[in-house]
């Protein structure tokens, strides 16, 4: 499974997301230091993917 920098990337990623789901809210996309798993989690359930899918999603945005 693919490692994921979120901490570094994130605003980046954030806009990219916002882009392409204008419906998704700050709040699903909320990102706190030491909480990757919890913020995995929300996008997992906004996709309905696997974790490796979400991963490997937001690895390609950037």
């Amino acid at each position: 499974m693919d490692k994921l920098d979120l901490k570094g990337k994130w605003n980046e990623w954030k806009g990219k997301i916002k882009q392409e789901y204008a419906d998704w809210t700050d709040d699903d996309l909320k990102y706190e230091e030491g909480k990757d798993e919890e913020l995995l989690g929300r996008i997992q359930q906004k996709l309905g993917k696997t974790r490796e899918d979400v991963v490997n999603w937001l690895n390609n945005l950037g």
